[in-house]
């Protein structure tokens, strides 16, 4: 019975996730990335919650109050940077600056996937059919486009310095890296403060950033179509 109820969360936090990366993959339909490897990343992002789990566990026995909200955001961040670093970044396939932030959102949709199915999961073992529909609802319009904004914040900034130095990678990948946990960070802070009549504006931030991120988007396309004048993509 426990087996068929994590199914079913599974089915649940995974069918959105994908929804948002068919949304996403649309940017890059032109040249698009082979599906092995977006299903790599995508895995990959969903590998990293595992992984996270056990030291934010370790965050609650450290820290507390506004402390344990940032260690939180800075552990999922990182890891998901990290995986992004160590399964996909280094691949020959990504080459143009496009590539970097489908791979970062392809990554933090898996993870989104896996974290999702594990809030929902509670509801549906309780059999509360309202909480389970309401907390998936919440976490597509809200937790998934945050993560998506948060990892997309880190591959746009990659992206950016794509026809640059080592260096200037470095240092574009940190910035954005550190951007990344500052939203997410503001985020959670004001969900956890808010109540049913302020949620839509926090919601608003979360959907506001997501349209400079495509607009990021068109950015990255010039850049590339620029140094590539073959490479022409469409507008949005």
């Amino acid at each position: 019975m426990e087996s068929t109820q994590f199914a079913i969360a599974f089915l649940g936090g995974l069918i959105p996730a994908l929804f948002w990366l068919w949304f996403w993959l649309r940017e890059d339909k032109e040249r698009p990335e082979p599906y092995l490897l977006i299903a790599l990343a995508f895995i990959g992002g969903m590998m990293v919650v595992p992984l996270a789990l056990p030291l934010q566990r370790l965050a609650i026995e450290i820290y507390s109050g506004d402390n344990l909200i940032f260690a939180w955001v800075i552990i999922e961040e990182v890891l998901k940077y990290a995986a992004a670093l160590v399964i996909i970044l280094w691949n020959k396939a990504v080459d143009e600056p496009i590539d970097l932030i489908i791979y970062m959102v392809t990554i933090a949709l898996g993870f989104a996937a896996l974290e999702n199915a594990l809030f929902i999961f509670d509801p549906i073992v309780a059999g509360d059919a309202v909480k389970t529909l309401t907390t998936g609802k919440l976490r597509f319009l809200g937790a998934t486009l945050l993560h998506v904004l948060a990892s997309g914040t880190v591959g746009a900034f990659l992206a950016l310095a794509y026809y640059k130095s080592n260096r200037m990678k470095l240092a574009f990948g940190t910035l954005g890296l550190f951007i990344a946990i500052v939203l997410h960070a503001l985020f959670n802070f004001f969900i956890m403060d808010s109540s049913g009549e302020t949620i839509l504006g926090v919601f608003l931030f979360v959907w506001m950033g997501i349209i400079v991120l495509l607009l990021l988007f068109e950015k990255v396309k010039l850049i590339e179509a620029r140094h590539n004048p073959a490479h022409q993509y469409t507008s949005l």
